[in-house]
């Protein structure tokens, strides 16, 4: 590599564009399209050669970070023109993991052919695969199949080793997958409207108002999964007792017929 320059003696240390693709450890036709991408400030520029610091360096470190934690270089290319405006790069990028960081903790668990086979028998069909499949629960290998969640495959073989067809237990999997969705949309729509407001764009957020929002965020998300819980849990009760009711009712009818059956 050639020598690193500098501007004097204590100054910041320079580099040529390759000096700061080996540091930054990318390539210079990536470094490039960063800065075509306008996700490096421009160079310091000495005739013909552009001279990069410290600053572009750090950038480029940020840029990786980011990218590692699944930031587009669109979104990224956002957050950066939100700072070089006067905002904090580092509260833009907390407010967006609050709202995007994963609720679930659920981890994956894999079967095998055989495995699957045992658990389902011959309800192990292409049919029932294939809806699993769709509604995106699992991935199919050559040797088994990968699902996303280990919680709702041991429910699902519970179900189906108590007697309920693994066909039923996939329908009623789309239905509540679907009012799942439909909750999630309500409490994404109570944070969208109340807290983020009229708010288009991260550089609308005023000094400090994205650490707030981070904040505010962060004590929400467990009170949604309370809500949720509990809601869910009289619905039960409120559905579990009407059952119970109707159940009785279709006894008590049956008794009157046959009680009319005998006089008749």
């Amino acid at each position: 590599m050639a020598e690193i320059e500098s501007t004097g003696s204590g100054a910041p240390r320079e580099y040529r564009v390759e000096e700061l693709a080996e540091a930054a450890g990318i390539t210079p036709r990536t470094l490039r399209f960063y800065r075509e991408r306008k996700l490096l400030p421009p160079p310091r520029k000495q005739g013909r050669i552009a001279w990069y610091g410290e600053e572009h360096l750090a950038r480029l470190r940020m840029i990786a970070e980011l990218l590692e934690r699944g930031h587009t270089l669109g979104g990224i290319t956002e957050l950066i023109g939100a700072g070089e405006s006067g905002r904090d790069v580092a509260e833009l990028i907390g407010l967006r993991a609050a709202i995007t960081e994963p609720w679930s903790d659920e981890s994956p668990v894999h079967l095998s052919w055989a495995d699957l086979a045992d658990a389902f028998g011959d309800q192990l069909t292409e049919a029932n695969t294939a809806e699993s499949v769709a509604q995106g629960y699992i991935t199919v290998r050559k040797d088994g199949i990968t699902h996303i969640s280990r919680r709702l495959m041991d429910a699902t073989v519970s179900l189906v080793a108590e007697g309920v067809p693994l066909s039923a237990v996939l329908a009623a999997s789309r239905k509540a997958q679907d009012y799942a969705d439909a909750v999630a949309e309500v409490f994404t729509a109570l944070i969208r409207d109340e807290l983020l407001g009229a708010l288009n764009h991260v550089e609308d957020l005023p000094p400090g108002e994205a650490v707030r929002l981070t904040e505010q965020i962060r004590r929400i998300r467990p009170l949604a999964r309370t809500v949720a819980d509990a809601q869910f849990t009289l619905a039960m009760d409120r559905r579990a007792h009407a059952e119970y009711d109707a159940l009785l009712s279709r006894g008590d009818c049956r008794d009157e017929d046959r009680g009319e059956r005998r006089d008749g």
